[in-house]
C-alpha cells in the first residue's frame, strides 16, 4: 500500500511528557493498575521517604492507610525545602511533586531504588486523583496541593507550627486502579525487608480501615540480616540446629559491602533470599554464585583439617549439596550495580563473586572453629544427605571415633536462590 493512500506524516505522531505520559501508560510506570500497581505507587514515596533516612535527613518513616481512602507518609527531621519560601538546598517540594529523577541521588550504597525507574513522589502524584503535601519547617506550616498530577496552586503558609517534617498524603485515582485497595500484609512485607536490610531503619505502618479499630506494626531491626534470618525460620517453622550466624564486610576495591546470615536446621525448608541495594534479586546473580563457593570452601576446609570427611576418592562436597536444612540471607551494596535483564533480577557484577566467596569462607571458618562440636553438627548434616548415584558417599567422623556412612540417592535438587516468600499472619 502506497504512501500516496495513506500519508503518514509528523502529525500522527503524538508526544506525551510528564504527568500525561504516566497517566496514559499507567502501567509502564507501577507496573499495572491493579493492586500490584497501587502498591507500587505507595512504594514509590515510601522509598523515597526512606532514602531521606538513610541519608541522615529524618529518624522515621510514618505510614498510614486512612479510612476514607488516603495514603498519608510521614517523615520526621527538618523538612524538605521550599522553594517559594526560599529555601535552599535539593530537592525542593515543587521538584520532587513535578519533575522526574528530582531527589537524593540514588545510585549508591547508602540508598534503595525508588520505584521501577527512579521518579518516586512525582509517579504518585500524577496517579493521585489529589494530593495535599505539608511541610513544617524553620516554624512556618507550608502546604501545596494537587488535582490528577497538576499544582492547583503555589505553596502557601498556613501559619506558624513548633514541629517539623513533611507529610505528603494521596489519594489513588479509581480512573486508573479502579476498585483496587491496599493490602496491609503486602505493604508490611516490603517495609519488613527493607528494615531487616537496613539496620536501624525505623518504618511504622497503620491501618485505620478495619471496623474492629487500628492495625499497626512497627518494623526496626537492630540486628539486620540476622534478624531476617531468625524471622524466616520461625515463619516456616524451622527447627534450630545451628544459631544464626551473621556478618558484614566492606571492601574498596569493588566500592560496596556484602552482609550475610544463615544457619541450619534439621527441617529442608531452608533457602537463600539474595539482595542488590535493598532489591530482591529472585534469580540470584554473582553474589550467590559467592556465596555458595565461600561456604563450600570453609566446610570443605574444617572437614579436611579436623578430619571429620573422607572418601575414597578423596571427594570434596560441592556447593550443590549446601542448600537442605539452610536458610540464609545475601544482601550485597554498591556503588555501582549491574543487573541483567529488564527486571533487574540478576546480580551481573563478576568481581562480586570472589569478595563475597572469600568473605564468607573466612567469617564461616572462624566462627565453625570456634565451636569444634558445632563444626562436627554442621558438616555430619550436609555430608550424610543424598549422594549422586555411582559416586563415593562420604564418611562423618563423629565425636568418639564413631563413623556413620550415608548410602547415596539419587535425584537431589541443585541448590537454588529461595525463590519463595514467607507467609505472614
Amino acid at each position: 500500500m502506497s504512501d500516496a493512500v495513506n500519508p503518514y506524516t509528523a502529525a500522527h505522531i503524538q508526544v506525551l511528557e510528564g504527568r500525561e505520559a504516566i497517566r496514559k501508560r499507567p502501567g509502564m510506570y507501577v507496573g499495572s493498575t491493579s493492586e500490584r500497581g497501587l502498591h507500587q505507587q505507595v512504594f514509590e514515596v515510601s522509598d523515597w521517604a526512606v532514602n531521606e533516612v538513610l541519608a541522615g535527613r529524618a529518624d522515621h518513616v510514618d505510614v498510614v492507610l486512612e479510612s476514607d481512602g488516603l495514603v498519608r507518609v510521614a517523615i520526621d527531621g527538618p523538612g524538605i525545602p521550599v522553594e517559594a519560601a526560599g529555601h535552599v538546598g535539593a530537592p525542593c517540594l515543587e521538584e520532587l511533586l513535578t519533575r522526574m529523577h528530582a531527589g537524593l541521588r540514588r545510585d549508591g550504597r547508602r540508598f534503595v531504588g525508588v520505584g521501577l525507574f527512579g521518579l518516586g513522589p512525582f509517579v504518585a502524584n500524577a496517579l493521585s486523583s489529589r494530593l495535599t503535601a505539608e511541610v513544617r519547617r524553620e516554624g512556618v506550616r507550608w502546604v501545596q496541593r494537587y488535582d490528577r498530577g497538576a499544582a492547583a496552586g503555589p505553596p502557601l503558609s498556613e501559619g506558624p507550627t513548633t514541629g517539623t517534617g513533611t507529610v505528603i498524603a494521596f489519594r489513588p485515582d479509581a480512573d486508573i486502579f479502579g476498585t483496587a485497595e491496599c493490602s496491609f500484609d503486602a505493604l508490611a512485607e516490603h517495609f519488613r525487608t527493607l528494615a531487616f536490610l537496613n539496620r536501624g531503619l525505623d518504618i511504622s505502618l497503620t491501618d485505620q480501615r478495619p471496623p474492629s479499630g487500628p492495625r499497626s506494626e512497627r518494623f526496626l531491626f537492630p540486628e539486620g540480616a540476622k534478624d531476617f534470618v531468625a524471622f524466616i525460620a520461625a515463619q516456616t517453622g524451622t527447627s534450630d540446629e545451628t544459631g544464626v550466624f551473621g556478618f558484614e564486610h566492606e571492601d574498596p576495591q569493588i566500592a560496596g559491602s556484602v552482609e550475610v546470615a544463615l544457619k541450619w536446621s534439621h527441617t529442608f525448608t531452608g533457602g537463600i533470599q539474595s539482595f542488590a541495594n535493598s532489591k530482591p534479586t529472585p534469580g540470584g546473580g554473582s553474589h550467590v554464585v559467592g556465596f555458595r563457593e565461600g561456604v563450600a570452601a570453609a566446610i570443605n576446609t574444617l572437614a579436611r583439617k579436623g578430619q571429620l570427611l573422607t572418601t575414597k576418592i578423596g571427594t570434596d562436597l560441592r556447593p550443590d549439596r549446601l542448600c537442605d536444612g539452610l536458610t540464609a540471607v545475601v544482601s550485597v551494596k554498591l556503588d555501582r550495580p549491574e543487573f541483567e535483564g529488564a527486571t533487574r533480577g540478576i546480580l551481573g557484577n563478576a568481581e562480586v563473586r570472589e569478595f563475597v566467596a572469600l568473605a564468607v569462607q573466612d567469617h564461616l571458618i572462624t566462627w565453625l572453629a570456634d565451636d569444634p562440636r558445632l563444626a562436627s553438627t554442621v558438616v555430619s548434616r550436609i555430608a550424610t544427605d543424598t549422594w549422586p548415584a555411582g559416586a563415593s558417599a562420604p564418611v562423618v567422623a563423629r565425636p568418639g571415633g564413631a563413623q556413620i556412612q550415608r548410602a547415596p540417592e539419587s535425584g537431589q535438587p541443585p541448590c537454588r536462590p529461595h525463590s519463595s516468600r514467607p507467609q505472614h499472619t
